[in-house]
């Protein structure tokens, strides 16, 4: 296993000074979660509408892998996947020029921790695993930047050996990661806006384990991808549906020749011709 050098915790810290383990303020989160889920969300967005919630695991080491289309993801996956619906708050993964004053105040205390997305430190990395380890739900944006083209960009390869370590420090934990595709409608939100969220099934990690480190996190990281662009053409598909159907029903007010013909066979069946002879 590569992924946890041998550099001493002292390096670590010279690396990273900022890399301080992240906490659920036992204060905080019950005043910011319920603002952000019943006020912020709900004036400032349309319809937020949500697919696949029955995918999540309420229990065990999960790590939530959503595309990154807005800054508003930080509160749209709690929204999606928060204490509400697993009964537990997630922690973030979060860019180390995010975690900075007072943004970065809020972020370490809703339990957000910096990572150097450039050159990733092993602080950084040993707290995500010991988070997995503690049965945790981590949120790892896999593209690694924020996207509004509606195009699902090559994942780093990271989070998939953060995976395969996680689960080889603790095998029992039955660890799995789940495929989030966000999308908003206009790409750059602003108000009024709708959001559709997808979660897809879960990916188990175990099934990757029976292969080498790094073939095993290729695999992983190909697989994910595919997921969430399975639920990118669902989404698609779900838009162009509806506009069919209607262009379909408005295309022409008047029946077809055919309808016409169907309707006419059907009246000479149920009312045959009559003959003169058979009314004399």
């Amino acid at each position: 296993m590569t992924l946890l050098s041998h550099q001493s915790d002292r390096d670590d810290a010279a690396l990273v000074p900022s890399a301080a383990p992240s906490r659920i303020s036992p204060w905080l989160m019950p005043v910011v979660y319920p603002l952000g889920r019943f006020l912020v969300l709900p004036s400032y967005f349309g319809n937020i509408r949500v697919y696949g919630r029955e995918h999540l695991p309420t229990d065990g080491p999960v790590i939530l892998a959503p595309t990154h289309r807005a800054r508003w993801d930080a509160l749209m996956i709690p929204f999606a996947a928060g204490r509400h619906v697993t009964g537990r708050d997630p922690r973030f993964m979060v860019s180390a020029d995010e975690v900075v004053g007072v943004q970065g105040w809020f972020i370490r205390r809703l339990g957000g921790f910096p990572v150097d997305t450039r050159r990733p430190s092993i602080a950084s990395l040993r707290h995500g695993v010991e988070l997995l380890r503690q049965g945790e739900m981590l949120v790892i944006f896999p593209e690694g930047g924020i996207y509004r083209d509606g195009e699902v960009h090559p994942l780093k390869p990271g989070l998939g050996r953060l995976a395969i370590q996680a689960h080889t420090s603790n095998p029992l934990g039955n660890l799995r990661v789940v495929p989030m595709s966000l999308h908003y409608d206009p790409s750059c939100p602003k108000w009024g806006c709708d959001v559709d969220i997808r979660i897809g099934q879960p990916l188990a990690v175990q099934d990757y384990c029976d292969r080498p480190t790094k073939e095993a996190a290729k695999d992983l990281i190909r697989d994910l991808g595919d997921r969430l662009q399975e639920l990118d053409r669902e989404r698609t598909q779900a838009i162009a549906r509806p506009k069919t159907e209607a262009s379909r029903s408005a295309a022409s007010p008047w029946p077809s020749v055919d309808s016409l013909k169907t309707v006419t066979l059907h009246a000479q069946h149920q009312f045959p011709r009559f003959e003169r002879s058979d009314i004399q």
